[in-house]
């Protein structure tokens, strides 16, 4: 009898396990799912990667990883956001410069793999700034890359990340982020 009772708990132990482990996975697909509904609940509508004007490719695939180079501040149309931080260009008009990078990034990502709801996690994010010598801010610019990411994926969009400040950027971008990116 006492074998039966302890039988009957395990059963009932492997029982509720099971189920809080297909509800953790479920919350997971289903997050994942989201994320080109929520670049489309911000208004972000992703485009056609333009071909590279030099020698190199937009995107690497290294097992689970993907590599972006770097996206300067250019539109969908090829218009250039240019300019220095610090000089003719306040912060807030550097955090938009380098959402328009991102927004890039990730027009080139979805031509990787297909669909955003691939993303595993952004891992790591280092982003060029185009500012004068005085200025300090260049996380704060960054930002405008890092808050875009996590308002689409979530915790998964947290990543490590490095700011550097440059005297200048090719085409005089204002801000140039390469991303690297783990996904399914």
């Amino acid at each position: 009898m006492q074998t039966m009772k302890l039988n009957v708990g395990a059963l009932l132990l492997s029982v509720v396990t099971v189920g809080v482990l297909t509800l953790s996975s479920s919350q997971s697909v289903a997050q994942s799912k989201g994320y080109e509904r929520r670049l489309d609940s911000l208004g972000i509508r992703l485009f056609a990667p333009q071909k590279p004007k030099a020698n190199y490719v937009k995107a690497v695939r290294v097992g689970n990883l993907i590599f972006l180079a770097g996206h300067g501040s250019a539109k969908e149309n090829g218009d250039i956001v240019a300019g220095r931080v610090g000089g003719d260009l306040t912060l807030e008009q550097g955090m938009d410069a380098a959402r328009t990078s991102t927004i890039s990034l990730l027009s080139t990502l979805k031509a990787e793999i297909g669909t955003l709801n691939n993303v595993k996690r952004i891992v790591h994010v280092t982003g060029w700034v185009n500012s004068t010598a005085d200025f300090r801010e260049h996380s704060k610019v960054m930002n405008g890359c890092s808050d875009l990411l996590i308002a689409v994926f979530g915790e998964n969009g947290l990543h490590a990340r490095s700011s550097v400040g440059a005297s200048s950027l090719p085409n005089n971008f204002v801000t140039e982020i390469e991303m690297i990116v783990e996904v399914k």
